[in-house]
């Protein structure tokens, strides 16, 4: 015997909505997870060069840009520069070291 259901998509929307916006939180929670893993990297990466030069954590890496920084996570000293000159800072002393970071902060979390 063979049964045969039928499943109208009026009745299927709602599970569909949760599926939806389950996806779409989990997709937030792992975005705010990775801005927060870069941020701690980028703070500390900040404080050892601030330290070793004798200058303050923001005149190597403003809280601002920071923040973009972990945000948008470039990977490449062009996108680091478009995100620093909308801010009207300039990355040209320190953006290889930042685009690293990023880089292996993203590389840890995915590796």
């Amino acid at each position: 015997t063979t049964e045969i259901y039928t499943l109208s998509l009026h009745d299927a929307l709602p599970i569909w909505r949760v599926l939806v916006h389950y996806r779409d939180l989990r997709r937030r929670e792992e975005q705010a997870q990775i801005e927060s893993a870069i941020q701690a990297a980028l703070n500390s990466w900040r404080g050892d060069v601030a330290r070793s030069q004798g200058i303050g954590r923001d005149e190597v890496l403003s809280n601002q840009l920071l923040a973009e920084v972990a945000r948008f996570a470039p990977t490449t000293e062009v996108e680091l520069s478009v995100i620093a000159s909308s801010l009207g800072e300039n990355t040209h002393k320190h953006g290889a070291a930042i685009v690293a970071v990023v880089r292996q902060t993203m590389d840890e979390l995915t590796g």
